[in-house]
């Protein structure tokens, strides 16, 4: 038995990929509009909890080996924080980075 594990269809970077998937225009465009909106929230969050780490990091003077250590990642990983590298980081990673330096997490939703 052959299984055809070919794409049939590639939705390019940027398209509305719920245009591709046959939705009407009008839905098609308010979904992608709505998809972008909460990429780009996560994306904010994100970058907020990485400048914390990156002031935590440069109040303490650490060097980028020893907050390795302290927030239990690799030394690349602090590089990745510090440059708000925010693809290779979930929200929770992130939260969890936070607190082993003692700092709490509050979000507020509006």
């Amino acid at each position: 038995m052959s299984i055809d594990t070919k794409s049939a269809h590639v939705t390019a970077v940027g398209a509305n990929v719920f245009s591709d998937l046959g939705f009407e225009s009008g839905e098609a465009a308010e979904l992608h509009a709505r998809s972008k909106r909460i990429i780009s929230d996560k994306v904010a969050i994100k970058e907020k909890l990485m400048a914390e780490l990156a002031l935590w990091i440069n109040t303490e003077n650490l060097k980028q080996a020893d907050a390795a250590q302290i927030l239990g990642i690799t030394r690349p990983r602090v590089s990745d924080v510090i440059n708000k590298k925010t693809p290779k980081f979930t929200i929770d990673a992130l939260v969890d980075m936070l607190a082993r330096t003692g700092k709490r997490v509050e979000f507020l939703i509006a």
